[in-house]
């Protein structure tokens, strides 16, 4: 079964994105899964603003002392068939300690 890689414009069902890793192309870093995540939806016009991943508690993250991380859509850069690739440095990323 061929799987294809989605592009902007693409549409697709969120069940698609579930067990995808999100990947920062800035630094490597693996930040999580699709399923692990929350995602902020404009319930106007039903398109995803952000994803939001709570923290994991892994001592490495530069989000350690967060309780989640704010990925907002526009830094999504491809959908593939395993991983989600976003494009994210440490100035542009949203980081909460609340709740949204």
């Amino acid at each position: 079964m061929d799987i294809p890689e989605y592009k902007r414009g693409d549409l697709m069902k969120l069940n698609d994105l579930v067990g995808k890793e999100i990947i920062n192309i800035y630094d490597g870093m693996r930040m999580g899964t699709v399923g692990e995540s929350d995602m902020l939806i404009d319930d106007q016009t039903g398109k995803i603003i952000s994803i939001i991943l709570p923290n994991r508690g892994n001592m490495f993250n530069f989000w350690a002392d967060r309780q989640k991380l704010v990925i907002p859509w526009e830094a999504v850069k491809k959908i593939g068939r395993e991983v989600i690739v976003v494009d994210l440095d440490h100035t542009h990323m949203r980081l909460k300690n609340n709740s949204i």
